[in-house]
């Protein structure tokens, strides 16, 4: 009992371990925080305040969104206030009887909010209304309701921009959980899958990809993070992808390629992040938007293939069977790519040795036939 608990915390801070070195989530969050930043750089954010409102969180919006309408009410508030106070219509100052007020049953700092708030926002009860004796209460009037109107018009676009944001249609497309490594139409391939779960089409869906890594320059500089370009194919090409059904997108691993040096036995011991682009534009909203994914050596399956999930039934109808979208099976594959490749040299001898499916053994009877040595 004790030892499977220890085995359950051991696998759960090697999962939190990951997690923390891993630079894009599987989510395509990126795991980078910035500091050291000077301190006039952080008005930028203020001066590009539209940007900010669009990308804070909902909590922060709705915050500003009722700050911004009670203090304009308030602020109002007080200038009505100033005006009944300037004209003697407040109750504390005994006006007469045949005075006539700026703004009739305003007599306090409250009924002067509350004239504000209707005001601004069109309520128009009815017990308070404004007089055409005094000229600034008339100029307010128009000022206030023009500055609500604009509020109103301000809060309405950051609400349907943020609603109509493209990350919400991101959350539709889907990245296998793993990668796999097998051949493919007589090539050593890499390769993974992305489904579109909406019936609508993604317009000009191009798929590339960034190997992530710390390489050490010929003068000794360490790069954290090199960039190496990934190139990913299906069977009609790299570009414009008719994304509509899950695709099965492949990289080959020939000599140009940064997995050629890698074997079966030394790919988890490897230290890279392969992150995954898919960039598209919605059918339905016309707005781009791009989906991120990533892979670390631990993700990546050598000799593995993805089981198929698109099958034709009798009526002529095309079904996708997603409970087999990232699962897979094992497949007859050379352990490096020298082997499949049958360079000479730099072959990567597995240790612990690995079942190859596509070789079997025999018996030789005829001993006559055996070459002497």
């Amino acid at each position: 009992m004790v030892r499977s608990l220890r085995k359950c915390l051991n696998d759960y801070l090697a999962e939190r371990r990951i997690r923390r070195t891993r630079l894009v989530t599987k989510d395509g969050h990126c795991n980078i925080e910035y500091g050291n930043i000077k301190y006039q750089n952080q008005f930028a954010y203020i001066l590009d305040f539209w940007t900010t409102l669009v990308e804070i969180r909902w909590r922060f919006v709705i915050f500003f969104f009722v700050a911004s309408f009670t203090m304009s009410w308030f602020i109002f508030g007080l200038i009505w206030y100033w005006i009944a106070r300037d004209n003697g219509d407040l109750s504390w100052q005994n006006p007469p009887e045949n005075h006539t007020p700026c703004v009739d049953n305003v007599n306090g700092l409250t009924t002067a909010f509350l004239y504000s708030l209707e005001t601004q926002t069109t309520i128009g009860y009815g017990g308070r209304a404004i007089t055409p004796l005094c000229a600034g209460a008339v100029a307010l009037i128009i000022i206030q309701s023009l500055i609500g109107a604009l509020i109103n018009c301000f809060w309405c676009g950051v609400v349907m921009t943020k609603i109509s944001l493209p990350k919400k249609r991101a959350k539709t497309i889907s990245f296998s959980e793993a990668a796999v490594i097998c051949p493919r139409n007589g090539t050593l391939c890499l390769q993974f899958r992305v489904a579109n779960l909406r019936k609508t089409l993604m317009i000009g869906s191009q798929i590339y990809g960034k190997l992530l890594r710390t390489t050490i320059t010929p003068e000794g500089e360490a790069i954290i993070m090199d960039q190496v370009n990934i190139d990913f194919l299906v069977e009609s090409g790299k570009d414009n992808l008719f994304f509509i059904c899950p695709l099965t997108l492949y990289h080959v691993i020939d000599k140009s390629s940064p997995f050629f040096e890698m074997a079966v036995d030394t790919l988890h011991q490897q230290e890279f992040e392969l992150v995954v682009f898919l960039d598209g534009t919605a059918e339905s909203t016309s707005s781009s938007c791009q989906v991120r994914t990533s892979y670390i050596p631990q993700e990546i399956m050598w000799g593995y293939k993805f089981q198929s999930i698109i099958s034709r039934r009798k009526e002529g109808k095309y079904r996708v069977n997603f409970s087999n979208f990232s699962k897979v099976v094992p497949v007859p594959t050379a352990h490096c790519a020298y082997c499949f490749h049958n360079e000479k040299g730099h072959h990567h001898h597995v240790i612990n040795g690995t079942d190859n499916q596509g070789f079997e053994v025999i018996d030789i009877n005829d001993p006559a036939s055996a070459t002497k040595m």
